[in-house]
This record gives structure tokens, sequence and C-alpha cells, in this order.
């Protein structure tokens, strides 16, 4: 066996079917579309959701609800998780970018501290917000909540 005589296995190729090459291919006049419509016709692409000229779904669904464009989400942490934390890197001052090193929020987000929970010792937090019931345990624990 030389270079100059290798081929692939019997029957591991096709030849390709080339469509719309005359009528003695077999496949020339209507090009394998059929006759007329839509389909048949060059760029035609179906409207995304399109079922046939049915009423499509997006529109026999009622409309409900509001989406206010203002609103601010935030991530909340509690008192707890920034207790764990405190103590396992042994932080005096815990602030955002140290709950984005930690995997507790993303780069985005805003964070608001709620008082789930209790500090074991004195620990001052950073963050976008603070709920009433955080910010008096932190400052009860001589600590300071501190507003970015």
């Amino acid at each position: 066996m030389e270079l100059h005589n290798l081929k692939p296995a019997k029957g591991s190729v096709r030849k390709r079917k080339r469509i719309a090459r005359g009528e003695g291919s077999g496949n020339g006049d209507t090009a394998t579309r059929g006759h007329k419509g839509a389909k048949s016709r060059s760029g035609y692409s179906r409207k995304l959701g399109f079922e046939g000229g049915q009423m499509p779904l997006q529109r026999r669904l009622p409309k409900f609800g509001f989406h206010n464009i203002n609103r601010v989400a935030y991530k909340p942490i509690n008192l707890d998780s920034i207790s764990e934390l405190a103590e396992a890197k042994k932080l005096e001052e815990v602030k955002v970018e140290d709950f984005i090193a930690n995997g507790m929020a993303d780069r985005h987000d805003k964070i608001k501290v709620l008082g789930r929970g209790e500090l074991k010792s004195k620990v001052s937090v950073q963050a976008h917000k603070f709920s009433n019931s955080a910010r008096k345990a932190i400052e009860d624990k001589g600590g300071e909540a501190k507003t970015v």
C-alpha cells in the first residue's frame, strides 16, 4: 500500500446532491422546494414565534404586571455571614471588596446588610445599605456601619 493508491472505504463517501442544475439532474425546475408559496421563494425566513398564521402564543397570552425601571436590587447579606467571614479571615473591617473576593456578591451588586444572626466580635462593615436592626446590632458591639 502506498500513498497513490489509498482510497476511502467503500460506501463511506457519497456524492453531494447538486440541486437546481438543470432538468437532467432530476433536481432542476423547482429545485426540491415544491410549487409556489413563501417557502419556495429566495430570501424567505419565518418570523420567530410564527405558527402558520394561527395567533401566536405571545399574542394569545394577556399582558399583566408592572416593571419599575428605576428599581434598585440589593444583594442581601446577613450578620451571621459577616461574622463567619470576619472570624475566618480575621478582619476588623469588612468592605464591599471582601464580599466580592469571597463570592458573597458580584462586582456589580449593591449590598444590603440584614439583621439575621448576631456578631461575635467588634466589626466595622461597609455596604450600600443597612437594615435598622443590622445597623443597631453592629453599633451595639462597638463596630461601625458605613454606607458607601
